[in-house]
């Protein structure tokens, strides 16, 4: 049997298909400003219980800052460091903690990229089985607390994470 394409054909349509696979525009969830204040708020909240005072950062998908508050009397410099772990996050797409863990090698270097510090207390923040951004905690004593504190926040917004549209 004969092949009705000729080579010319052939050719085109292999270079044309991964083209026809493109997408001219993408539509991606990402976090809302009223969800990440909220987050931002309420970890600043259950930090305060705890005796803690520290800023929470969240940042949307792609590392863009949306909400950042520092509680009254927490250092100036917890605000950049709670962005930073925030940034890991989106980075690693996993816990700033679990990513130290199991970075250690290469950690110091790792903490010479601008913007991100690789250190406990950033958590991703999924809704619909997407990750929409990251939030980071800074300034309770100890990554552990810090991280707890985004923990609860984000436990108190699950019901707000589990049925976003």
């Amino acid at each position: 049997m004969k092949n009705l394409l000729s080579p010319a054909v052939l050719i085109i349509s292999t270079l044309l298909a991964p083209l026809a696979l493109a997408t001219d525009v993408i539509t991606q969830r990402n976090i809302g400003m009223e969800l990440a204040r909220d987050l931002a708020t309420e970890a600043i909240i259950v930090c305060r219980k705890d005796g803690y005072h520290i800023s929470a950062v969240v940042v949307d998908r792609f590392g863009i800052l949306r909400a950042a508050l520092r509680d009254d009397i927490a250092s100036r410099f917890t605000l950049q460091i709670a962005e930073e772990k925030a940034n890991a996050v989106v980075l690693a797409g996993i816990p700033s903690g679990k990513f130290r863990d199991s970075h250690g090698d290469i950690r110091p270097e790792l903490n010479h990229i601008n913007g991100i510090i690789i250190m406990q207390g950033g958590l991703p923040i999924n809704a619909g089985g997407s990750r929409i951004g990251a939030i980071g905690v800074s300034g309770a004593p100890g990554g552990e607390k810090d991280e707890a504190c985004a923990a609860k926040a984000l436990e108190k917004m699950m019901e707000r994470l589990e049925f976003a549209e």
